[in-house]
């Protein structure tokens, strides 16, 4: 098959990569679409050091099981069900847990990926296969909400023009219509600005240009190191930031203002499919037009050079098609 590998070498294109091997419990899906997001930009800069075919945001087809023939959508985490952390409903965490595409588990920049059959979530018919592409990354923005209590009318930063900042945006604005979005990229916020929200170009690096201690609740979406010290800068005291991207290099900061602030520093990562999907297929959550771009796998080194460039939004792989 088909697929796009990492190694110590970076991203290469395999024309007759192997067939997954399906464990137990796993069932094999034919990848339609797949997305390239700010962790697997992350990835091929050397975070994680994974080593194996990339890529965890996928539309496929159930190829056996109780979901056979139909559209599906997969949750990231392969946990094993049945120790302590799993049983106290964490599972997420599973100390025995990869990763698909990020975490010694092969992910979906091929022809074909292995997945357990629990992870999977039937997508609506109403809703489309590039609308369903969204489902990871909106339920990792819903996940804020599953962890912070956001109040109507509290000031909500978001940090980051991207992908991942667009649908954190949407998701807060379902609670609070105060949501200013801070980006460095003109074209980028002007899709912030089309949907009411309050933008600001950042013109440097220099927390010391933002406002200091407004906003009640600043999530980072920056996908860079700048954006938690601008985080601390900007929350009032006692607030909360909300860290949504991880970075391949290594942060260097002052930690006495979360002290002194008394700040709540949350991690946030993966959220709730089936939010996710409701919300695609009841048309709260738009994402029309988001993807600007779509490759198939062997121009997969245009396909990241997209991903990384301001002038794009969402980079997809066009991979197979439904029968």
């Amino acid at each position: 098959m088909k697929a796009v590998t990492l190694d110590a070498g970076g991203l290469h294109f395999q024309p007759s990569h192997a067939e997954p091997t399906t464990a137990d419990g796993e069932v094999l899906v034919q990848v339609l679409k797949a997305g390239i997001c700010e962790t697997d930009l992350q990835l091929a800069r050397g975070y994680m050091g994974f080593h194996g075919i990339v890529g965890h945001e996928f539309v496929g087809i159930a190829q056996s099981g109780d979901h056979a023939g139909r559209r599906v959508v997969g949750e990231i985490n392969c946990n094993c069900r049945m120790c302590p952390t799993c049983l106290a409903g964490r599972p997420t965490h599973c100390p025995h847990r990869t990763v698909i595409g990020i975490d010694r588990h092969d992910g979906a920049f091929a022809d074909d990926v292995a997945i357990p059959e629990h992870n999977l979530h039937v997508i609506p018919d109403n809703v489309s296969d590039d609308q369903a592409l969204f489902t990871e990354p909106l339920a990792a923005a819903f996940e804020i909400l599953e962890q912070v209590a956001i109040e109507p009318g509290d000031q909500i930063a978001v940090l980051g023009d991207g992908r991942l900042g667009y649908l954190s945006a949407q998701v807060l604005s379902l609670v609070t219509d105060q949501i200013t979005v801070f980006g460095k990229h003109g074209v980028k916020l002007l899709r912030f600005g089309h949907r009411g929200y309050e933008t600001v170009q950042v013109p440097s690096a220099d927390p010391a240009e933002l406002p200091k201690h407004k906003f009640d609740v600043v999530v980072d979406c920056s996908g860079s190191t700048t954006g938690l010290p601008m985080a601390i800068h900007m929350v009032r005291p006692r607030g909360t930031v909300v860290l949504k991207t991880t970075v391949a290099a290594s942060h260097e900061l002052s930690l006495a203002a979360i002290v002194i602030d008394e700040i709540s520093v949350v991690g946030s990562r993966c959220g709730p499919f089936d939010k996710a999907l409701d919300a695609l297929a009841d048309g709260r959550i738009d994402v029309t037009g988001l993807i600007t771009d779509r490759y198939p796998l062997d121009q997969f080194r245009r396909a990241f050079d997209s991903a990384a460039s301001a002038n794009s939004f969402k980079v997809v792989f066009e991979i197979g098609s439904a029968p």
